[in-house]
């Protein structure tokens, strides 16, 4: 996202600016929310606030790769040979003794190496005599085979995992690992989350003429618990201003992040910037070149909290788009991941796309991939930034820039994932 000039303090919010100029803007403007340390089963999905270290070597010891016996190569190295069995090593339960010329220890995946041992035959390879008391071993065994040497995926005193990266469930098994039963992570934002517009019904309400059933709530929310963010919706405001303006103070008060959908346009029923002005929030932009979603607010309010207002376009389309693009960003940099916004990739195009003449195109598609490996995009057919039905399918945005007529198919064009 590298187009467009720095943005600046002198510019007026109701200038149009460029979605790399917006993000910038988020970037600027949002704060880190503070570290709290919670227990590890309660850790998942949450950003690490410091680096984890390693508390131990892992492996802890020489750990067997499979079940067999353990020996000495050199007693091996002329086969078929034939070692007297002194013992068994299981995970969990090491065999304590010293391996000698001629002596083999049964050992099971997992399980230490014996003292004297220097590598592991596997059970396949090998048939017991006399009442497993001998084992005849039918290939040469090599100096460190089938074993994990201690220390080789990571010393103590290491750094496992660095701050800013989200627990997952592969990042919780190194976590218990390393003995982290608490772990500090920073503060989930909260979030709230309000529609506008006397067109909306609630969902379980079958509309009337002229009516439509509420779906930007539902999605934003979704969205915001993907970023990390606790949610709550709040009821309609419909197009009342003295109450659209009263929901946003209450709210405010209570929440580092408020998510507007509706009321943001040019026209007589769009209250949101009014309301906004009417509680002296600062607006720093107010237009981005970007379709769908060029009318998108980003204000902050004034108070204790400093909430961050994100006043997003009505269709549900345009509010997937911007709310990915600008609110999902404030939301991981309140949590200091390592990248809050949606990292960009290339991909080749199936099919030829449009683009616009003043303003950039996000725009739906699916990812997948070619038998050689490419990573493809194709363009989906959809109506407009209403037609959620067709959004639905996608799992990506191609983004055309600013003033291409067109990319054909087979070029490589720029892609972000969209979350979940």
């Amino acid at each position: 996202m590298a187009e467009g000039p720095p943005w600046n303090e002198s510019m007026d919010s109701t200038e149009m600016i460029s979605v790399a100029q917006a993000v910038r803007v988020v970037l600027e403007r949002t704060a880190r929310l503070p570290a709290e340390s919670v227990a590890l089963a309660d850790a998942m999905g949450r950003v690490l606030a410091e680096d984890v270290f390693a508390d131990c070597d892992l492996p802890p010891f020489d750990r067997a790769q499979m079940d067999g016996y353990a020996v000495r190569s050199e007693d091996v190295r002329e086969v078929p040979a034939r070692l007297r069995v002194v013992g068994e090593a299981a995970a969990g339960r090491g065999w304590r003794g010293v391996i000698e010329k001629g002596e083999a220890v049964r050992i099971m995946t997992g399980a230490p190496l014996p003292a004297g041992a220097d590598g592991v035959e596997q059970v396949e390879l090998t048939r017991e005599l006399e009442d497993g008391a001998v084992v005849e071993v039918g290939r040469a065994t090599e100096p460190g085979q089938f074993y994990v040497p201690r220390g080789s995926e990571i010393r103590a005193g290491e750094r496992v995992l660095r701050a800013g990266e989200e627990v997952s469930a592969a990042r919780m098994a190194v976590l218990a690992s390393f003995g982290c039963a608490q772990v500090s992570v920073r503060r989930r934002p909260r979030v709230s989350v309000l529609a506008t517009g006397t067109e909306l019904v609630p969902v379980r309400e079958r509309p009337g003429e002229d009516q439509i059933r509420d779906s930007n709530s539902y999605s934003l929310a979704a969205y915001a618990q993907l970023a990390g963010a606790q949610v709550e919706r709040l009821p309609f405001a419909g197009d009342d201003p003295e109450l659209l303006r009263r929901e946003i103070a209450e709210a405010a008060a209570r929440s580092d992040v408020l998510v507007l959908s509706g009321g943001v346009s040019m026209g007589r029923y769009d209250f949101t910037k009014s309301a906004l002005h009417a509680l002296d929030a600062e607006i720093f932009f107010e237009r981005v070149a970007l379709r769908p979603g060029k009318p998108t607010v980003f204000a902050r309010l004034p108070g204790e909290r400093q909430t961050l207002v994100f006043g997003l376009p009505g269709n549900p389309v345009s509010v997937s788009v911007t709310f990915n693009l600008f609110a999902r960003t404030a939301l991981r940099a309140m949590q200091a991941a390592l990248s809050p916004a949606l990292e960009e990739e290339t991909a080749v195009l199936a099919r030829a796309v449009k683009g616009a003449a003043e303003r950039t195109s996000y725009l739906p598609a699916a990812l997948s991939t070619d038998e050689a490996g490419r990573l493809l995009a194709q363009p989906l057919k959809w109506g407009g930034s209403s037609d959620f039905v067709a959004f639905a399918r996608a799992t990506a945005l191609l983004i055309v820039p600013a003033g291409v007529k067109t990319l054909e198919a087979g070029s490589v064009a720029r892609v972000v994932r969209l979350p979940g």
